[in-house]
């Protein structure tokens, strides 16, 4: 009878399973975007792809943005959202995330589903608050081991004049696959924003994350990355948010490129407009 052996790639993820408990990142290569307090007004429909590029990755799966059986080196994630106001202060979103290897064509590689809001009008609280929810489900093993998951994360932004000071604390449950039976991973993402020009604003960003709440992994196994960003609008309307990436632990991807490209056009009210004395519709 023949025989079957797993491939180098699998054998690679499944070391990798075995040292640091689950193969699953906590950074979301599709989604290297910082959330700011303010939503889509109502009726307002946008397009996005958020884009990025391991140029220095690691050659073995599991490790880095890799969380499944195709290591992230020169991993190129590509992602579709289309996103809607339903009302002046929630949106829901719906996301296509795909990805491409050396040698091979873009392959899917999961959907997500997403509500964001804000509470208040921006300045009744010394800090402005939000919130955002997703349902994230993964193709496996090829770059998710994860099948469903979900997350939660609260959205703090505080202004002072042109600088914006942004924060996305993440809190992960795996209700699917590889990781499913342990508790709550936590995570972040971070970002400063100079304001100041329309066409090109200056910022940092930040992402990461330390593993499960109870049991934070050891520093050199997680993720955590700085970007050099550039905010700005091109002719036409279009948004973009492009940066360069460096990781700062052993555990993180090197490098890694990032081009975001954005396009919002009003479609059309659905539900009457936001109340002013209203704090979460």
């Amino acid at each position: 009878m023949e025989r079957c052996f797993p491939s180098r790639g699998v054998l690679a993820g499944l070391v990798a399973l075995c040292l640091t408990g689950t193969a699953h990142a906590l950074t979301d290569p599709w989604e290297f975007e910082v959330y700011p307090y303010s939503t889509l007004s109502a009726g307002m429909g946008e397009i996005e792809s958020t884009n990025a590029f391991v140029s220095a990755g690691h050659s073995e799966a599991g490790l880095g943005t890799s969380s499944g059986t195709v290591p992230s080196e020169h991993l190129l994630y590509n992602s579709y959202e289309l996103t809607y106001g339903l009302t002046d202060r929630i949106e829901t979103a719906l996301y296509l995330n795909l990805a491409r290897s050396p040698g091979a064509g873009l392959r899917w590689a999961g959907d997500k589903l997403r509500l964001r809001g804000h509470l208040f009008d921006p300045g009744v609280l010394p800090v402005d608050l939000g919130w955002y929810l997703e349902l994230e489900w993964h193709k496996t093993p090829q770059f998710d081991d994860a099948v469903r998951e979900l997350e939660f994360r609260p959205i703090l932004e505080k202004d002072f004049g042109e600088l914006a000071l942004m924060v996305n604390p993440k809190f992960e449950k795996v209700l699917a696959g590889a990781g499913h039976s342990q508790g709550v991973e936590f995570g972040y993402v971070a970002g400063m924003q100079y304001r100041a020009w329309r066409r090109a604003s200056p910022g940092l960003e930040f992402y990461g994350g330390t593993g499960l709440i109870d049991q934070a992994d050891p520093v050199r196994s997680q993720q955590h990355y700085l970007f050099p960003s550039l905010w700005g609008e091109l002719p036409g309307g279009v948004e973009y948010n492009i940066g360069v990436g460096f990781g700062l632990t052993h555990g993180s991807d090197p490098v890694i490129f990032k081009v975001n490209l954005e396009l919002e056009r009003f479609v059309g009210r659905v539900f009457r407009p936001s109340s002013d004395t209203g704090w979460f519709f």
